[in-house]
């Protein structure tokens, strides 16, 4: 058996042990995570979906600003188009079909392939480090398993995260994927004001979402005074959960590690019963508002003739 397929085997095998474990652990107890679910009130529900909406958008506007500054200023709607029916493609095991599919969208608007894959990984990776950044606290709470104290030698990563949101070397590693992979150069690189607008985007995505999570939290919390450390765990603790989630590429959208993830970093602050509540109802709000995005995306490109008859019946496929 080849390097290749060894560490393929033991990705899949370490994705199903996390996603067994979850499940087991929420069946076992499923009776008492039920009664925390019944505790969210539909005017929670309702604002923290909205607070995920924001960030979903927010999300696909750090996308568009870096398409922007790559050379293809899309205008909102059909940006929306491309973005949106692609991250359908994070629902299936792998990290790239999403980008692999708003390239494919794109180019019926002229964006060169290269370009919009660039601008997707590009994304994924800015998304990535600063949804780390955020969730530093987080990752205290979940190293020492309490909330007694911020581990200050996490602060450490911060210089390795700054610099490689640095324009010149992110062009240089574009530079050097491109010419690996045998294509031709971007026509421009990126900006420092592009990237700086990107990062702080991200940052409000991660933030739109720590809302939807506190909201959930303190719903679920009850009527009594909350933990002292519930808000920050609930406002860092999805952004590193879905970070470390995306690290688990054979999971499709990290399905299981980011509930599993979400779940101990909460339980510092509440019990384990109503963290799980809370991860559950999260993921089930986001995959709501990912489909009826998705959904909008895919009017507007079908009527805009954006997707052939075969790609159009592919994502039909995904969102069912």
């Amino acid at each position: 058996m080849t390097r290749k397929k060894i560490l393929t085997v033991l990705r899949v095998a370490i994705a199903l042990v996390t996603l067994g474990a979850v499940v087991y652990a929420v069946a076992r107890n499923w009776a008492d995570v039920s009664v925390h679910l019944d505790q969210i009130s539909r005017t929670t529900f309702l604002w923290s979906t909205l607070a995920a909406a924001l960030g979903t958008w927010l999300t696909m506007i750090g996308w568009k600003t870096l398409l922007r500054d790559l050379g293809s200023d899309l205008h909102l709607a059909p940006a929306s188009g491309v973005y949106f029916v692609g991250q359908l493609g994070k629902y299936l095991p792998g990290s790239l079909w999403s980008v692999l599919v708003q390239a494919d969208i794109a180019s019926h608007l002229k964006v060169p392939r290269r370009r919009t894959a660039v601008t997707g990984l590009l994304a994924l990776g800015l998304s990535l480090l600063t949804g780390l950044l955020v969730g530093l606290p987080a990752a205290s709470f979940l190293l020492s398993r309490s909330s007694t104290g911020f581990d200050w030698w996490l602060l450490s990563g911060i210089p390795i995260v700054v610099v490689l949101c640095v324009p010149r070397l992110l062009n240089a590693i574009i530079d050097r994927m491109l010419r690996t992979l045998k294509r031709e150069p971007l026509e421009q690189g990126l900006s420092t004001v592009a990237v700086l607008r990107a990062v702080a985007t991200f940052v409000l995505v991660w933030l739109s979402f720590g809302v939807h999570t506190l909201l959930l939290a303190r719903a679920v919390a009850g009527d009594g005074a909350p933990h002292p450390d519930l808000t920050t765990a609930a406002m860092t603790g999805y952004a590193l959960s879905v970070s470390l989630g995306m690290l688990t590429i054979v999971l499709p959208a990290g399905l299981g590690a980011r509930e599993g993830l979400l779940t101990l970093i909460l339980s510092t602050a509440m019990p384990t019963p109503a963290a799980a509540a809370v991860a559950i109802m999260s993921r089930f709000i986001v995959t709501i508002v990912d489909v009826l995005a998705a959904l909008g995306g895919w009017l507007y490109a079908r009527s805009h003739h954006l997707l052939s008859e075969r790609h159009a019946t592919e994502e039909s496929d995904v969102s069912v």
